[in-house]
């Protein structure tokens, strides 16, 4: 009997580099300096409770709130510091930007600056910390604009402000049952699963791809008051099932993590929808454009589905703020299409939403 070798990902990120014989290494060295602050954080996820930093409270027992205005729990702090610390000092960055800071996050001038960018949510899905559900990270890769490499100087805002097609990797890591990192470098999406007894992400899922068809879509049906009618339209049609305008049943889903129901989809297809609603007015949708759309986007369609606004492609968006929010669809290419497609179409839709519709025992 034999066993299939397991690569690790230093040696799936060399395999990568033989495509571009003049790479210098740094931007390997940057993403194992990436891998490592996500297995950090992984261990301290790992201990739960007993490591005393899951609480919503910080080490003096005060709270805090983020540039977000959510309020950050200690393992939120605690990841922000590991990315930051852990990717600094190798010489690869010019800047960083995070969920958790306000202004982008400078490298120390005792330090060597590099042609990197990196931006990223140290702790997706926090809220379920306390609840031991599945939570992670999101990270992307830019290059610096030429002028911050050549005069080194201190990165600001608009150095940021690049489209999701400027990527120059992205990727998440999963603190689940198995801690996980799933990785595009702009050729297809690998998955590694982190050995405990090795301390290596080992490369588990070659070539990930997102089913084009699904019978699965996920969305905080709390909002549903608020949705734009194309939303409506699309759920409706969805929960009607078999009896339907789709002729096939649906499930819902909702883990209000990204990471987790990212993950789902790339493993067996569906549809995740946080879209543009009329809740808040003032913010155009929930989640972060540069760190959260933008590399989750990337992922999803390397590995064949697509990613969106509801209205145009999430990679083409011009974001114009560090912390913009956006709303954001992904998933199975046909359904992401189709619900484009409502988005589209002038006609209006009448609402009828039988989940949440009024019943009674005395029909007329």
């Amino acid at each position: 009997m034999t066993t299939r070798r397991r690569y690790t990902l230093t040696q799936y990120l060399i395999e990568q580099r033989r495509r571009f014989p003049s790479a210098s290494g740094d931007f390997n060295a940057l993403l194992l300096d990436v891998a490592l602050a996500c297995k950090a954080i992984a261990r301290s996820v790992a201990f739960g409770e007993l490591s005393g930093m899951p609480g919503s409270d910080l080490v003096d027992g005060s709270t805090t709130v983020n540039v977000q205005g959510e309020e950050q729990k200690r393992l939120d702090v605690i990841s922000n510091i590991y990315f930051t610390e852990m990717t600094e000092w190798g010489g690869h960055l010019a800047g960083m930007a995070s969920e958790e800071m306000d202004e982008p996050y400078q490298i120390p001038k005792t330090m060597q600056r590099g042609k990197y960018l990196l931006v990223f949510d140290p702790l997706d899905g926090s809220s379920n910390i306390d609840v031991n559900v599945t939570v992670g990270s999101i990270f992307s890769i830019l290059r610096a604009p030429q002028d911050v490499i050549d005069s080194g100087r201190d990165v600001v805002e608009a150095d940021f402000l690049q489209p999701g097609t400027q990527q120059m990797a992205a990727g998440y890591a999963l603190y689940g049952p198995t801690a996980m990192m799933v990785l595009t470098v702009g050729n297809g999406v690998a998955g590694f699963t982190l050995d405990p007894n090795l301390g290596q992400f080992m490369l588990t899922h070659p070539s990930m791809k997102v089913p084009e068809d699904t019978h699965e879509f996920a969305i905080n049906a709390s909002n549903s008051r608020f949705w734009e009618a194309p939303v409506k339209r699309y759920v409706d049609e969805c929960l009607a099932g078999k009896t339907g305008a789709r002729g096939k049943d649906f499930n819902m889903r909702w883990i209000a993590s990204m990471v987790a129901e990212a993950h789902r989809i790339l493993l067996r297809g569906g549809v995740f929808m946080y879209p543009r609603d009329t809740k808040d007015p003032s913010k155009p949708g929930r989640l972060r454009l540069l760190y959260e759309a933008n590399p989750v986007g990337m992922i999803i369609e390397q590995a064949g589905g697509r990613a969106s606004t509801g209205r145009e492609p999430m990679l083409t968006v011009q974001p114009t703020a560090l912390h913009q929010r956006i709303g954001l669809v992904f998933g199975s290419k046909n359904e992401v299409e189709r619900i484009e497609r409502y988005h589209a179409e002038p006609a209006e839709y009448k609402e009828r939403n039988p989940l949440f519709a009024e019943r009674s025992l005395f029909r007329d």
